[in-house]
């Protein structure tokens, strides 16, 4: 069976965790066939990004109309754009796409680097996210995209309404930065005009947390492009980065990544060999 392919738009990582890397792990871990854009090099580890170098825009957009010239994608997600220009030009192709598209607004690095100029994020409102099938913000990106500072459920309520009025058809407001001292994490779904609602899982008491946001996105992008409903590929894409936390590994002297081979990994210790 052909295997849905599976389009990453967004930066590379070099030490493997988010990202490129990150996304392309996850949706060969889904059953799909991972194809990527390249927005951006970065030179970052465990502790953090050093440097940045953005193609021009041109080019990232030339990447993308020769995948799309050839290549029947099923659904797609962009991370890290970096620049207003890059996401104006990508923005004048997925315009004329009608695959599922998940933007995952990457606007800092978890070591608290920017990832965004910043004349990037009105191009961000403005053009790609009315595009958006789904809208993944964390608190902080939610924050910034809405003006709202969320402090309690009405807050968090307003902020979402804020961001399905860009024009995103759904939004999932990450719950990792909420109630960081409970044993759940919540997301918060909200699809149309219907009451946002939450997602639980079990949180997961680990520092090697690089690479969520990316992990997450691309495993639901995968889902939509196996063919689910958005709720369930959601819930799929939760599923598989809880354990993946569960079995996330000290990786350098900072944060590790999630452990995207999890599943294969218990693969191989059921059977003697599986290939």
């Amino acid at each position: 069976m052909h295997p849905p392919c599976i389009l990453t738009i967004a930066g590379s990582d070099s030490c493997g965790g988010a990202g490129i890397q990150a996304d392309l792990k996850t949706i060969m871990m889904q059953g799909g066939y991972g194809l990527s854009v390249i927005t951006a090099l970065t030179a970052q580890n465990t502790q953090g990004v050093t440097a940045i170098h953005a193609p021009p825009a041109d080019f990232v957009a030339k990447q993308l109309e020769t995948v799309l010239s050839d290549i029947p994608i099923q659904a797609a997600k962009t991370g890290m754009l970096f620049s207003a220009a890059i996401i104006t030009a990508l923005s004048d192709i997925l315009v004329h796409t009608n695959f599922p598209l998940v933007v995952d607004p990457v606007c800092v690095s978890q070591s608290g680097h920017q990832l965004m100029q910043s004349d990037a994020i009105s191009a961000l409102k403005e053009r790609l996210i009315p595009r958006a099938d789904l809208l993944t913000p964390n608190r902080h990106e939610a924050e910034l995209l809405s003006g709202i500072r969320i402090t309690d459920a009405a807050s968090r309520d307003a902020s979402i309404q804020v961001l399905l009025g860009l024009g995103a058809k759904a939004v999932l407001l990450k719950g990792g930065h909420f109630d960081e001292e409970t044993d759940t994490a919540t997301d918060w779904l909200a699809v149309g005009d219907k009451p946002a609602i939450p997602l639980q899982m079990p949180r997961i008491a680990t520092k090697n947390a690089h690479g969520t946001g990316c992990t997450l996105s691309a495993a639901i992008a995968s889902w939509l492009g196996r063919g689910l409903m958005m709720e369930d590929a959601i819930r799929r894409a939760q599923a598989f980065l809880n354990l993946a936390l569960s079995e996330a590994f000290d990786l350098g002297a900072g944060s590790g990544p999630p452990n995207h081979l999890a599943p294969y990994l218990r693969l191989l210790e059921k059977s003697s060999f599986p290939f």
